[in-house]
């Protein structure tokens, strides 16, 4: 963990200095003050500045940071980290070149690296956080065209009269193929089959 002790005329002059050489934002700090400043007698003699220290909180949002530069690192890969945090759940958007061997085949990589985030931040944790790593809005055009595909499918299995069964997906994509059919009163959708070859079932209504 990186501690910084400074002095200053005052706390905050003192505060700021180390918060400057440090780099980083003041909330992923945690201040010390270890002496208050003091004039001394009639103000001049025997004056002492504030001292306080400043360290670096190793919070959730700063070890992913630590985790996905190391990964990038290893395989030889620039990228910008975009990193919003709500409430309970933290989105990692990295942006750069050459990034798509980090999304692999259907997003099968990227959920690994997901899971593998998750799993080493909230090792031991009381209050676990929900890790969500995206690569330049994949998950989102993925979650669109899964729509797409949803009723075209739909409309195959009305058409045609009898159940569409789709390739295996994860949980996560089969539950936004449920939620987009779910309004849908011409046909029904199911799971069946176990776990990673688990896959969705189209079925029209009679």
């Amino acid at each position: 963990m990186q501690v910084i002790e400074k002095t200053g005329r005052t706390v905050e002059e003192a505060v700021e200095q180390a918060i400057a050489e440090l780099g980083i934002p003041r909330e992923e700090t945690d201040i010390e003050i270890i002496e208050q400043p003091s004039k001394g007698f009639l103000g001049l003699l025997g004056s002492k500045p504030a001292r306080v220290k400043v360290s670096v909180r190793n919070s959730p949002v700063r070890r992913v940071k630590g985790i996905m530069t190391d990964i990038l690192n290893t395989m030889d890969l620039q990228a910008r980290l975009d990193i919003v945090e709500k409430d309970n759940t933290v989105t990692i958007n990295l942006e750069g070149e050459n990034l798509g061997i980090l999304i692999g085949r259907r997003g099968e990589t990227l959920d690994a690296l997901q899971y593998l985030v998750n799993l080493s931040i909230n090792k031991n944790q009381e209050n676990r956080k929900k890790f969500i790593l995206d690569i330049e809005g994949y998950r989102t055009r993925r979650e669109d065209t899964l729509k797409k595909l949803a009723h075209k499918l739909a409309d195959k299995a009305m058409q045609r009269g009898r159940n569409v069964v789709l390739e295996p997906m994860n949980s996560l994509e089969r539950r936004i193929i449920h939620t987009a059919l779910q309004g849908r009163d011409d046909i029904s959708t199911f799971s069946e089959g176990e776990e990673p070859y688990r896959k969705i079932i189209i079925s029209p209504k009679r």
